[in-house]
């Protein structure tokens, strides 16, 4: 997994709406990806609206955020859509940024064994350096996670 420390990796995806997504064009800013399991299921629906209704107070910040899944662009628009998201979500159906992050591991759930995204928050600074990682989100203070110092 990425750790404090490390070059945000380089990548391109496309966002809900097709659009390309490329991480270079976040150099200069302070940016905060967060990767979710699956759109539109109760724990991804509670940390994306957590970062929603506090868009404000984390751009204030000078924070831009990019969610991320393996879901296809349609299911992403969907739930784009459905809540209102100010954000881009990114679909990465090959798992390239998902496993350049490493996040894609093995789960345990309900007495099974499974490999899925580990929900996880990597926070970067201006230059592109890894400066928080937060592998135990709350879905419903997600926010206030990544304000915390």
């Amino acid at each position: 997994m990425l750790k404090v420390g490390d070059q945000l990796p380089e990548f391109v995806s496309v966002n809900q709406d097709g659009e390309t997504v490329n991480s270079q064009d976040f150099l200069g800013k302070r940016l905060v990806i967060f990767f979710y399991p699956k759109a539109n299921t109760p724990g991804c629906i509670a940390e994306a609206c957590d970062l929603n209704d506090n868009l404000a107070i984390l751009k204030k910040e000078g924070y831009q955020l990019l969610g991320i899944s393996a879901d296809p662009v349609k299911n992403q628009k969907k739930f784009h859509e459905k809540y209102g998201f100010q954000y881009h979500l990114l679909a990465d159906e090959n798992r390239d940024i998902i496993e350049k992050f490493g996040v894609w591991q093995l789960k345990k759930f309900m007495g099974r064994e499974f490999m899925g995204i580990v929900r996880t928050t990597f926070i970067f600074d201006e230059n592109g350096i890894c400066t928080r990682v937060i592998d135990k989100v709350k879905t419903k203070e997600a926010a206030k996670q990544i304000l915390e110092n």
